[in-house]
């Protein structure tokens, strides 16, 4: 079950790490992350807003304005967009937290100009190949963990075995699993199923469990409906296809919602029942909710981001705020990295000149 993230302690409080966040790009406007963020400093988060200051009003205390207006969140080439537009929102706001004004990045833009702003100014942890999007998904007693969502429309081998303790790490560290059960999404369970990209991670992640190397389990292929059946804890794909999952199951949990409203409101008796089911249904809908868990973390970079989606509502973005907080006092990239390096799954450096000579004379 999703949980929602502890208040702190007010003695905590001052060494509560700060989050910069990018209010331009969401559907409901900057003030309305301006009022997502009031809400996480009444519990405690420290913020730094980039956006347009008369929109974002007089900060209450722990929020900080940086007048910032201009946007590439809708930027047809964000990388482009993120290399030549200082001024932009997102690009302050990950020099914030490259330069160490702020430990945790949440942008409520576009994903692509979050990408490519955290590449350029955060840049990628020592080792890694490609950042990935990793989103708690709201099952029912039992959240999944799923990466890529959609950093990376394309992906490697040895970027879906990276994945695969990204989200491991993810899980042992925000949702408490000790051990996690790592499979990957494809069209069957067989080791041979799926495209060339899914046969070769799984061949290798298989390797790796049978050499006892990881600190995971290694379940396989899995199908489909494996992402809300409970049988792992974290499922690995490439950013196109667990962003088409994403979206999928989250149309699919509003139409449901949307059908049984509809049929509680179509008669007297309906009504009736409408309203003793109320309180149970209202549970369900809070565990459901993808506001709850804050949007998808942003790992790789050097620094953590989380990534909401543009059309939350204040109580969304505080939660993004609140996740990003915890995770940097957590510090998830450096209990991820330490992790990768444990198995032997950084990418090595090339060798330098001075090294490769002194190996061919050895």
């Amino acid at each position: 079950m999703t949980q929602g993230v502890p208040t702190p302690s007010p003695s905590a409080e001052a060494q509560q790490p700060v989050v910069a966040v990018d209010c331009n790009g969401a559907d409901l406007g900057p003030a309305e992350v301006a009022a997502g963020a009031a809400i996480a400093a009444g519990r405690g988060a420290r913020v730094i807003l980039f956006g347009p200051a008369e929109v974002l009003g007089a900060p209450p205390e722990g929020v900080q304005v940086v007048d910032a207006p201009v946007s590439i969140a809708k930027a047809a080439d964000p990388v482009q967009a993120a290399r030549t537009t200082p001024e932009a929102s997102i690009v302050q706001a990950t020099r914030a937290v490259a330069d160490g004004r702020a430990q945790a990045l949440v942008c409520a833009g576009g994903t692509g100009a979050a990408l490519a702003a955290g590449t350029f100014n955060i840049k990628r942890a020592r080792g890694i190949y490609r950042p990935a999007l990793a989103i708690p998904l709201p099952v029912p007693e039992h959240p999944v963990t799923l990466l890529d969502v959609g950093a990376n429309a394309e992906a490697r081998r040895e970027h879906l075995v990276q994945f695969a303790f990204m989200g491991a790490a993810l899980a042992r560290t925000v949702l408490g699993v000790e051990r996690p059960r790592v499979g990957l999404l494809s069209n069957g369970e067989e080791a041979a199923r799926g495209r060339m990209l899914v046969v070769e991670a799984h061949a290798e992640l298989r390797e790796r469990a049978s050499a006892g190397l990881d600190a995971f389990e290694f379940l396989g292929n899995l199908e489909g409906d494996d992402l809300v059946g409970g049988r792992a804890d974290v499922v690995v794909t490439d950013g196109f296809t667990g962003n088409i999952a994403l979206k999928l199951m989250e149309g699919v949990s509003q139409t449901i919602f949307g059908a049984v409203r509809a049929a509680a409101m179509s008669s007297p008796t309906a009504k009736l029942g409408g309203l003793l089911l109320r309180p149970a249904l209202g549970g369900v809908r809070e565990q459901l909710d993808p506001e709850a868990s804050g949007g998808a973390y942003l790992l790789g970079l050097r620094r953590l981001g989380v990534v909401p989606h543009g059309r939350f509502t204040r109580n969304g973005f505080a939660q993004a705020i609140l996740r990003a907080q915890l995770g940097a006092r957590q510090d998830i990239v450096g209990q991820t990295h330490a992790a990768l390096q444990a198995a032997g799954a950084l990418k090595r450096s090339p060798l330098s000149a001075a090294d490769a000579s002194l190996r061919r004379t050895a």
